[in-house]
Formats: C-alpha cells, sequence, structure tokens
C-alpha cells in the first residue's frame, strides 16, 4: 500500500497550519554551542575527525585521558578541547571521570 502525504491547501485551518504560531520555537536542538571557542583548536578538531570520522571524539578522549593520567596537563587540555568540540557529553564525562574542570 502506497502512503501519498500533500500539504495542506493555503489558507486551510488545519491543527498542523496553527501549530507553528502555536508553539514557541527556541533555539535548534543541534546548536549546543554559543561560542565556537578557539580557531585554532576547532581546525584541529576538524582535522582529526577527518582522519578518524565518527570514532574521533572517543580517539581524542583516549588521547587526553593518556595525558591526564602521565601528568601531561598542557596535552591532557589540548585533547580535551579536540574532544568538547566534536562531542561535549563525552569531554563531560571525562572532566568527571578525571576529577579536572577541563583546566
Amino acid at each position: 500500500m502506497t502512503i501519498h502525504f500533500a500539504a495542506a491547501r493555503p489558507g486551510a485551518r488545519t491543527i498542523l497550519g496553527r501549530l507553528p504560531s502555536a508553539v514557541p520555537m527556541g533555539r535548534a536542538a543541534n546548536d549546543n554551542a554559543l561560542d565556537l571557542g578557539d580557531d585554532a583548536v576547532l581546525r584541529a578538531a576538524l582535522r582529526h575527525f577527518a582522519r578518524y570520522g565518527l570514532g574521533a571524539a572517543e580517539t581524542a578522549r583516549d588521547i587526553a585521558e593518556r595525558a591526564y593520567f602521565s601528568g601531561d596537563r598542557d596535552d591532557y587540555r589540548w585533547w580535551l578541547e579536540i574532544c568538547r568540540t566534536l562531542d561535549s557529553r563525552m569531554a563531560l564525562a571525562l572532566c568527571a571521570q578525571t576529577g579536572s574542570l577541563g583546566a
């Protein structure tokens, strides 16, 4: 069975026609960063993503975690920022795990 969807006639009084004006529109669901941060980190994150694809955030997290536990705080902060750029929730989880605030 084939189902066809058609747009409502112009001026038709339908629930869907009234919905956008009835529901206040907020920010987009994927717009979770007000500040894009440092351009160098953004470029590095994009290069890292180009190399590792969808696993890039996990790879950055793993590198940051190794740097943290080896005592290299500068490297940890760098890779944490790359991880944060790619996946902010994963970076928050890493901060919770390491007991750091990202600094």
